[in-house]
């Protein structure tokens, strides 16, 4: 059996029944009922940024059941993509280089933060034929093309894979790509940690990534904010303590230790039961994306653990479904007016995967809307990002940027995905994707007379 060395230690000290003259604040005492496993960095907890005890073995543990060097983040993937990134700007300074990053065009808000902070110039990837600011498909062959004649070789290629909508790029071919250009691939795996756990190598650790980063809360029995850092062996020239300050760089220095107590409890779990609940789980899924695509539903996507529907093909918006749904008290992951996105996990039971298709059978299809879907082109970039980032702006009715700068690509999550990047020129047909997703202004960089 998989030892749990931070709840061993955090479940010994709650019995012990000390006095607590630490933080947090709460001293121990319930309200929610988890606050005498609240602790901090006390004697014997160890430390996340120095981890040496109980956090280290922890992460042992999970480095042996992902196949890498594995490090924790209580903040969410949002933390190890700028770790990564940092990590690829040291690889490139290294080696007598300024960093740039080709980067598929769907990277989430966390890698533009990341862009202004430590001052990388960024690449887009685009896709041809790809009508969703959610998926950017990165081909293979025309990577190949584009590395082979570059003036100048990335210092990496940064993939979001799965993306949001549930769509899956060959990692094994993007990987053999970039090491035959001496270009690394790292990936955004936030939303597929559970691929470890297939009965086939899908995790892109599996398939040739050197950097990735997986949100374990999002698919695994994980507290939210609790996430991974996976390093291959390819990146043996980071030391584990240059790994760790990469991450203190951008971290909190009170990591949460339910959070982590949660990581090291997974490593068990992840361990024993879950392949064989996953492995039971899947044929459930499929049996009901078979029935919901045989009653007229298009899905999108390959993942197995996301269920996309096309609301638009359906004759109606995702919020039109997502209001339908929660009269039977389902609550969706994301909508937009296109796409409707469900996230599925082997905790569900068979009677929610059973209630979920039947409310979503018993809509009626209807015509699909004949407006037309904005199409995505490729804005032009007045400035980096760090300098749009950092400049003075304004907030202004999308009807008065016209022409204008954008200076902060303020997007909710879900999805955290910005359709117009911070330092390119709001056009027209920006103007017209803004409207169509329900965004009424823009932080635009201040004009001085």
């Amino acid at each position: 059996m998989m030892n749990t060395p931070i709840c061993d230690f955090a479940r010994e000290y709650k019995e012990k029944k000390p006095l607590r003259f630490h933080m947090p604040g709460h001293k121990g005492n319930p309200c929610l009922g988890c606050e005498p496993w609240d602790i901090t960095e006390i004697p014997g907890a160890d430390s996340l940024y120095d981890a040496d005890g109980i956090i280290r073995q922890s992460e042992l543990n999970a480095g042996r059941l992902f196949g890498a060097r594995t490090f924790y983040s209580a903040e969410g993937s949002s933390l190890a993509i700028r770790a990564m990134l940092s990590l690829a700007c040291q690889h490139a300074r290294a080696n007598g280089k300024s960093p740039l990053i080709w980067a598929g065009r769907n990277a989430h808000s966390a890698f533009l933060s990341a862009a202004a902070l430590l001052d990388f110039s960024v690449e887009w990837l685009y896709s041809s034929g790809n009508n969703s600011y959610l998926s950017c498909p990165v081909d293979a062959a025309e990577l190949d093309e584009k590395l082979k004649n570059a003036p100048a070789r990335p210092t990496a290629v940064y993939i979001t894979s799965p993306d949001y909508l549930g769509s899956q790029a060959d990692v094994k071919s993007l990987s053999d790509v970039c090491h035959k250009y001496a270009v690394l691939l790292l990936v955004d795996n936030a939303h597929g940690a559970y691929l470890k756990f297939l009965p086939w190598p899908a995790h892109p650790m599996e398939l040739g990534a050197d950097i990735c980063c997986d949100s374990a809360h999002k698919t695994l029995p994980v507290l939210t904010g609790g996430a991974y850092l996976h390093l291959s062996e390819s990146m043996a020239c980071f030391s584990d303590r240059e790994v760790k300050e990469s991450l203190r760089l951008f971290g909190s220095t009170s990591p949460s230790f339910l959070i982590l107590q949660s990581l090291d409890r997974a490593n068990r779990c992840l361990a024993e039961e879950f392949p064989t609940q996953l492995h039971n789980f899947l044929p459930l899924v499929e049996k009901m994306k078979e029935r919901l695509t045989s009653h007229g539903y298009t899905l999108i996507g390959t993942e197995p653990l996301k269920l996309t529907l096309s609301a638009r093909d359906y004759g109606y918006t995702g919020a039109e479904m997502a209001a339908l749904l929660s009269e039977n008290n389902i609550i969706a992951e994301f909508f937009d007016p296109d796409y409707f996105v469900f996230m599925l996990a082997p905790s569900l039971e068979e009677t929610a995967i059973a209630k979920l298709t039947d409310a979503l059978t018993a809509l009626s299809r209807k015509q699909r809307p004949a407006a037309p879907v904005p199409r995505f082109t490729r804005p032009q970039a007045k400035m980096s990002v760090r300098e749009a980032s950092m400049a003075s702006f304004e907030t202004l009715p999308i009807e008065q940027c016209l022409g204008r700068t954008l200076a902060r690509a303020s997007v909710g999550c879900p999805p955290a995905v910005p359709i117009l990047v911070c330092g390119e020129v709001i056009d027209e047909n920006a103007i017209s994707c803004f409207r169509y997703y329900g965004i009424d202004v823009c932080n635009v960089i201040r004009e001085h007379p």
